[in-house]
C-alpha cells in the first residue's frame, strides 16, 4: 500500500458532490489486493491517514464505511472466472499486480469535508436492499450502513482508459452546512 497525491483526483471528480478542487488540502490512496484480508489493510490505511490529518476522532464512522465499500468491491465487483494469468476474484490465492490493482481506496480531505472513494473494475451500479428484504440477514446491509454513517454517498462509472466505477461516501468535518 502507498499514498498517491493529486494524480488520483482527476478521475474521481466527475460524479462527486460539488467541491472546489482548489481547496483540496490532502489526499491519499492505496491499492488493495483481491483478497478479503484487504479490508483490514484498508482500515489500517484509514487509521494512519486520519491520524496524520488530525481526524482520529472520526475513525469509527469512516472506518466502518471504508470497510463496507471495500467489502462490497471485493465481493461484488471482481470477476469470479479465472483471469488468463490464473488469478481469480477475492478470497482466492492471488499474486498482487501493482500496475493493475483490482480495488483502490482513495481518501480526500477538504477544509470541511472528507471523501472516501473505492474504485473497482465492475461497471455495474451498486445494488441497495429493497424495502421488503430482511434486514436481519447476515449480509446485504453494506450500503444501508454507508448511508447511515456518512453524510451522503454515490457512484459513477469511470471514463477514458480506466474501467469500472467509483463508489464514494462524504463526511462533513464541521457543523456548518457544506457549500
Amino acid at each position: 500500500m502507498g499514498t498517491n497525491g493529486s494524480t488520483m483526483l482527476e478521475p474521481l471528480r466527475q460524479g462527486l458532490p460539488p467541491i472546489d478542487a482548489a481547496s483540496v488540502s490532502s489526499s491519499a490512496s492505496c491499492a488493495l489486493p483481491a483478497q478479503y484480508e484487504a479490508v483490514r489493510g484498508a482500515r489500517q490505511f484509514t487509521s494512519v491517514t486520519l491520524a496524520q490529518w488530525e481526524l482520529s476522532d472520526r475513525f469509527d464512522d469512516v472506518a466502518l464505511v471504508v470497510s463496507e465499500l471495500v467489502t462490497n468491491a471485493l465481493r461484488h465487483a471482481l470477476p469470479e472466472d479465472p483471469r488468463p494469468d490464473g488469478r481469480t476474484g477475492a478470497g482466492r490465492p492471488a499474486g498482487h499486480d501493482p500496475y493493475d490493482p483490482p480495488v483502490r481506496l482513495h481518501l480526500m480531505r477538504w477544509a470541511s469535508r472528507l471523501v472516501c472513494a473505492v474504485r473497482d473494475p465492475s461497471p455495474q451500479s451498486p445494488a441497495t436492499r429493497e424495502a421488503e428484504e430482511d434486514f436481519s440477514a447476515e449480509s446485504g446491509r453494506g450500503l444501508f450502513l454507508v448511508e447511515s454513517f456518512s453524510d451522503g454517498w454515490g457512484w459513477h462509472p469511470l471514463a477514458g482508459t480506466l474501467r469500472g466505477k467509483v463508489v464514494w461516501a462524504l463526511f462533513r468535518l464541521t457543523d456548518s452546512p457544506a457549500p
